[in-house]
């Protein structure tokens, strides 16, 4: 867009009338229900009925970072199945992954099965930024990128209730047997649908890796490595060394998504209004003070707090999928999103590996690191020009 045209409104009514927004909506709830269930069962499945300690949970979180890695694939995929039945797809293997996990109550089985979850999750995660960018427009997609992390929060919410309600009276294994379920139940909805327009255009289907991009892959790949710290770390310092148990834990991911329903939509919208540096350097330097906070606090409240706000300036990243909208080609949306998957877990392959083996000689150091990669990404984006 040049300094003489005018941004086009933002017209919530058409962009809810596009089959692809109600199509990328239901399955994120299935991606949100898996994600979500995972992350609050995984610590305590893992340390009560396996019995693992913070070095193997480290190794089967860094196992899971696999599939994300090789997100690159997803443009050979795309050549024998199209964009929106492999994002379907990856919503059935999420699905069958986790109702499988209490099976196989092993080192070996968590791995397998946290393998399958994490292709089907990863995956989706691809081509969900790919085809919302295709869809819709650079003043459209933060609304919709933030839509639908406030849709995801709700499926949070509402997956947070029904564990917190049914582990009481289920077991691991068959809480992961119904969420599991339900997911697959999604995907079969998903396969009867088909919300593709012959009108977008056509995306290269090979790997591409451009110059002009080194920005967008720099940011992409020090948010990998942030978010890991948030989802290994964060949860495993609850339970560990504040003793939160699953309750404790799913209640307080209800109450995070709850804030998030409402905030995140506003967050698509801030995009729209103050653009991506300003928005992206706002989440960097208040981060650099969250994760100093969970490396030193010793209160159980303050951790609390300290990851609701983890939770909210995680959502503000959606700038930096638009600002590449902004100076990207558009044929390249779908290669570039799958390469950027990549290099966003490239350090997610290792970190939480390294994380655990640091975690058992000092808890505070993998914080501490992510304070400084915030202190890097800020600097980062001042680079900022669309």
């Amino acid at each position: 867009m040049t300094p003489t045209q005018k941004p086009i409104p933002l017209r919530i009514d058409k962009v809810k009338k596009n089959p692809m927004y109600l199509f990328l909506a239901v399955l994120t709830i299935g991606s949100t229900v898996g994600l979500q269930a995972w992350i609050t069962l995984f610590n305590n499945f893992a340390i009560e009925v396996v019995g693992l300690d913070g070095d193997g949970i480290g190794i089967i979180q860094s196992i899971r970072e696999i599939p994300g890695f090789l997100a690159l694939l997803v443009v050979f995929a795309i050549l024998f199945i199209k964009e929106h039945r492999l994002s379907v797809l990856s919503i059935l293997f999420l699905g069958v992954g986790l109702a499988a996990t209490g099976l196989f109550p092993s080192f070996a089985g968590l791995t397998l099965t946290t393998l399958v979850t994490s292709f089907g999750f990863h995956y989706y995660e691809t081509t969900n930024m790919s085809l919302t960018l295709q869809y819709f427009n650079e003043n459209e997609s933060p609304w919709v990128f933030g839509k639908l992390r406030s849709i995801a929060a709700a499926s949070s919410i509402a997956i947070g209730l029904i564990i917190f309600l049914l582990a009481s009276i289920l077991n691991f294994a068959q809480l992961y047997l119904v969420i599991g379920g339900l997911i697959v139940v999604g995907a079969v909805w998903g396969f009867t649908q088909n919300p593709a327009d012959r009108n977008i255009i056509p995306q290269r289907k090979k790997l591409i890796f451009r110059r002009k991009y080194l920005l967008f892959y720099f940011l992409y790949f020090m948010a990998g490595a942030r978010r890991q710290i948030f989802i290994v770390f964060s949860v495993l310092l609850m339970v560990q060394k504040f003793n939160y148990s699953v309750r404790e834990v799913t209640l307080l991911f209800v109450v995070n998504n709850t804030i998030n329903y409402f905030l995140s939509p506003l967050i698509g919208k801030g995009i729209i209004r103050f653009g991506e540096r300003k928005v992206l350097s706002m989440e960097y330097l208040s981060l650099i003070f969250v994760f100093l906070a969970y490396a030193f606090t010793e209160s159980k409240m303050i951790v609390a707090v300290l990851y609701i706000l983890d939770h909210i300036f995680f959502n503000f990243s959606i700038a930096i999928r638009t600002y590449f909208q902004k100076v990207g080609d558009p044929r390249d949306i779908a290669p570039t999103m799958a390469v950027g998957f990549t290099i966003n877990h490239i350090a997610a392959v290792f970190l939480p590996a390294i994380g655990g083996l640091l975690w058992v000689m000092d808890y505070r150091i993998p914080f501490i690191g992510g304070a400084a990669m915030a202190l890097i990404s800020l600097m980062a984006v001042q680079k900022i020009r669309t």
